[in-house]
Formats: structure tokens, C-alpha cells, sequence
């Protein structure tokens, strides 16, 4: 039997394992904290379409075809695990004034235009589809193909599912590649990646969150994912079956990994402009996460060597680009590439030949 090694356990390294093992492959995963990282800080948000701008085409195009694959990997994890992974069907993005507002047509019109659905409401339309946001809210862009997911639930599904298909889990940094003596090896490592694959161009982008618990007579959370921009800084509400998760910050910080008062402090201030009921939630965590990023905004995915496929710099939409991640990376394995996974070749940094996994990179977790 051909063997499999996947280096991280993130959502990515276990959709591949899960996967990998059904179709045949005796898969080994490796990770000292399995679904502890930037799977584990996330919001859950599946919204390509109204983050899109104009210019953007690659990563539109490649975060549409991942959209397009969740109804059918949502479900084949629930015939697996019992587990239903969804938590709201749509996405609201609104505006505080006259040049987010614009903004939102701006997005609609070019989004629109490339052939997928989104409304522009008037204050009107917004309160009627949310009726506890902020009056000062002007304007908002409705986008009823997006959906949330909850991370933690799919990170225990995904490890149920794979344990299931005879995924060997072994709780041990991988410190080089060359140790491994598997057939093929994914490397899914996260911002970390570049630990053992030296000039990958993934780094750690930091991400801070809050998750609020709903308390008894407090104000009902929106039933959509909730999207702003508030004093110039990205801002979302996704709902939970006990609450609410608010994020995120984003900062250039390398590994650290801290929870700052700053960053919690301008989460609530920017998540009660919009939703002013946040107040009298339970504060019951604040994290933060590592998310790996790549310079265009587009994950690595695909061969690093005959041995070695890439599958990490998922960014800040590695829930959403798991399913095309999983994919491609079988197709991959298979010999016959996804051409929807083009935009994501590793290889589109560099003509000169890849450096060789390095035996003294540091561990990864």
C-alpha cells in the first residue's frame, strides 16, 4: 500500500489525511497539538463573494470554486461523523457611512458582473433582515450563497472522520522532511511551513478573537454572518449555537501568538458600533492565532518535489478554501491537477529550482 505522510494538523492537514486514507493510501499524520492552531482561532466565515474587489480576479476565481465545493464536503463530513458543520446561511456586509456604502456597490457591480448573486439594500432592507444592528447603519450587501461554519466542530468532525478511515495520528513535531520515509509527503504545516521547506513564501500573519457567550434576556445574536469595517478596520460577527464569535485583528508579528488589550479592546469597541446588544454578552475567550500567509493573497498548493506537495498559505480563508485545498492536493497524488488549483501552484514565485528540504529546520507544532 503506497504510504502518506501529512506534516500539520490543521483543519487542511486532516481534510487531506481523511480523504487520502479513504481512497486508498496508509496515511500517517504528525502534529504535537492536532487542530490547535490557526484551525482552532477562526470565525468560520465562507465569503469570497463579497470580499471580492476589482483586480482581484485570481483570488475570486479560486475562492468561488471553493464555495461552490462546500454543500458537498459539508455533507460528506456528516455521513461520516454525524456532525453538521454549518451555523448561518448567509452574509451580510454593511456600511457605517457614505464611502463604505460605496464600497458595497463597488463590490456588488464587479462581483455582479462576474456572474454571482449579491443584493445592495438600503437601511431599510438591512433592519429588515437584521433588525438588532446599529440604526447608524446606511446601507449593506446581502450575500445569500455565503454561509459560516464552525470551526471547532469541524476540527473534531475531521479528526473523528480520518481516525475512522485508519489515519494513524502520531502527537510529534516533524523537525525535517528527509526524516520521512513515506512515499509522499503533504506538507500542510501552516504559517510554519517554511520552517521545513526553507523560502516558501508563507509567513504568520496574527489574528486575535473573541468568543461571547449568550446570556439569558440579552439581545438575540444576528442570524447571518455580519461583516464592517469600522474606523478603517475589517470587523465580523458570525453566530454560534451558545453566542457569538467576534473578529479579527491582523497584525505582522511573526509567532507571537499574545492576546493584547488592544486588540480586544477594539474588537468590542468596533463589534457594538454594529451590533450595540454586544454589551451584555459573556466575554468567555479571547485567542489568537498564526495564519499562514502567502504575498498574493493565494494559498501554495501543489508539488514542491517528486515527493513533496505543498498545501499550506490558506491565509485567512483556510475554512473556506478546504474543500478545493482537498481536492487538488488528491489530484495531486493522482497525477491529474485540478486546473482550478492553478492560481495556487507554489511554483508561480519562482523560475529557479526549489531548495531541498533542510535537516536542520526548526520543529513544528
Amino acid at each position: 500500500m503506497r504510504t502518506l505522510a501529512v506534516v500539520g494538523g490543521g483543519v487542511i492537514g486532516l481534510g487531506v489525511a481523511w480523504r487520502a486514507a479513504e481512497a486508498g493510501w496508509s496515511v500517517t499524520l504528525f502534529d504535537p497539538a492536532v487542530g490547535s492552531g490557526a484551525s482552532w482561532v477562526a470565525g468560520g466565515m465562507l465569503a469570497p463573494l463579497s470580499e471580492g474587489w476589482p483586480g482581484e480576479d485570481r483570488v475570486l476565481a479560486f475562492g468561488a470554486a471553493a464555495l461552490a465545493r462546500w454543500p458537498e464536503f459539508a455533507a460528506r463530513v456528516e455521513t461520516a461523523t454525524g456532525q453538521s458543520v454549518f451555523v448561518a446561511d448567509a452574509t451580510l456586509t454593511v456600511a457605517l457611512d457614505a464611502a463604505d456604502a460605496a464600497d458595497l456597490r463597488t463590490v456588488a457591480e464587479w462581483v455582479g458582473g462576474r456572474g454571482h448573486e449579491l443584493q445592495i439594500l438600503d437601511r431599510a432592507g438591512v433592519r429588515a433582515l437584521e433588525p438588532n444592528l446599529a440604526r447608524t447603519v446606511r446601507a449593506g450587501l446581502h450575500a445569500p450563497a455565503e454561509p459560516a461554519i464552525d470551526n471547532r466542530r469541524l476540527v473534531a468532525a475531521l479528526r473523528k472522520a480520518a481516525t475512522a478511515a485508519g489515519v494513524q495520528i502520531r502527537a510529534e513535531s516533524v523537525d525535517a522532511l528527509d526524516t520521512l520515509t513515506h512515499d509522499q509527503i503533504i506538507l500542510s504545516a501552516g504559517a510554519a511551513s517554511a520552517r521545513l521547506w526553507p523560502d516558501l513564501p508563507v509567513r504568520p500573519i496574527k489574528g486575535e478573537i473573541l468568543r461571547l457567550r449568550h446570556r439569558p434576556g440579552v439581545t438575540p445574536a444576528p442570524r447571518r454572518v455580519v461583516r464592517a469595517r469600522v474606523h478603517g478596520r475589517a470587523m465580523y460577527l458570525v453566530p454560534r449555537a451558545d453566542g457569538i464569535v467576534v473578529g479579527a485583528t491582523q497584525y505582522e508579528a511573526g509567532f507571537d501568538t499574545a492576546v493584547t488589550v488592544a486588540g480586544v479592546r477594539d474588537l468590542i469597541a468596533d463589534a457594538e458600533a454594529v451590533f450595540p446588544g454586544i454589551g451584555e454578552y459573556e466575554l468567555a475567550e479571547a485567542s489568537a492565532g498564526s495564519r499562514p500567509g502567502t504575498p498574493d493573497n493565494l494559498p501554495l498548493l501543489g508539488r514542491l518535489s517528486d515527493r513533496v506537495v505543498a498545501a499550506t498559505g490558506n491565509g485567512r480563508n483556510g475554512m473556506l478554501t478546504l474543500p478545493l485545498t482537498v481536492d487538488a492536493v488528491l489530484a495531486q497524488l493522482a497525477g491529474t491537477p485540478l486546473p482550478e488549483a492553478e492560481p495556487a501552484d507554489p511554483q508561480r514565485f519562482t523560475t529557479a529550482h526549489q531548495p531541498s528540504p533542510s535537516s536542520s529546520a526548526g520543529g513544528v507544532r
